[in-house]
């Protein structure tokens, strides 16, 4: 392992939990040092991308962003060529949660955390670091692929963990079917815009933007729960904020970063695939 010690995040809305992990961490990992603690998603993710420790403790549950999608939205973020964290999350007894989190590999602790249980999470997180400071001692291309190769686990991890918590592809939440039409106000007047000719949606705030060939609409959705109502068929995510019509992509394209954008047909501008997405595009 590497000789420097091992740097963790804590992020906790409850301040007196967040108190007691790390205080059952010092026990648990004397060697660990908690670079910060933060209570919402937002500051979990910019405080991970400017630290850059070495293990996350995300509860699920944070105000403005779950843990998960705080999470998500990191591995989007994170820098090439630089390791990403081992992954813990923190939640209450959900059992839906736990089968997912077994299923993906992906280690858990469960609130009230215990000491045995906490114990076992250090022990597979010293030896996940362990592995990746060997795998760190490979030079040149070696290494990079190392690396790279971590964090799309994390991120094929991440995705599936997300749609864990999703409503099946063939229908909404309930069972109903999905959206048709949408309304949209213009003014005094409310305009029904039906969904064939909408080209993209994107998240503004607590607001979606609503793209169509001639027009543009604010609509007081948010994207979450906009989501869940279009058909995952015709509609693809290919961001965090960002919904497309995915028969009027017309072109995807890399660049030297690797990383991926598309633009729509009639449409001039360019629209970032981030990494969570970018496996739809993969065969082209």
């Amino acid at each position: 392992m590497n000789s420097h010690p091992a740097t963790a995040l804590i992020a906790e809305d409850e301040p007196l939990l967040a108190q007691a992990l790390q205080a059952a961490l010092a026990v648990a990992w004397p060697g660990l040092r908690v670079l910060a603690t933060v209570g919402d998603g937002l500051a979990a993710v910019a405080e991970a991308l400017r630290l850059q420790p070495d293990v996350l403790f995300f509860d699920i549950r944070m105000p403005g962003q779950s843990g998960l999608e705080a999470a998500a939205e990191l591995a989007d973020e994170w820098p090439p060529g630089r390791t990403f964290p081992a992954l813990v999350f923190v939640t209450a007894y959900e059992q839906y949660a736990v089968q997912a989190f077994e299923a993906q590999a992906v280690d858990y602790l469960l609130k009230p955390v215990q000491a045995q249980r906490l114990q076992k999470t250090v022990s597979k997180v010293q030896h996940a670091l362990a592995l990746h400071a060997k795998a760190a001692m490979n030079s040149g291309a070696d290494q990079r692929v190392a690396e790279d190769a971590a964090l799309a686990q994390a991120v094929h991890q991440l995705r599936h963990l997300l749609a864990a918590g999703r409503p099946p592809a063939q229908a909404t939440a309930g069972g109903k079917p999905h959206l048709t039409l949408l309304q949209v106000s213009v003014g005094a007047t409310i305009r029904m815009v039906p969904l064939g000719d909408v080209m993209y949606f994107e998240a503004a705030d607590k607001y979606v933007r609503v793209f169509t060939a001639g027009h543009d609409y604010l609509i007081r959705t948010p994207l979450k729960e906009l989501l869940p109502q279009l058909d995952p068929q015709v509609f693809w995510q290919i961001h965090r904020g960002t919904v497309v019509q995915a028969s009027l992509i017309d072109t995807v394209v890399r660049d030297e970063a690797g990383k991926l954008s598309l633009r729509l047909r009639g449409r001039s501008e360019k629209l970032g695939i981030s990494r969570m997405y970018s496996h739809q595009f993969r065969a082209m």
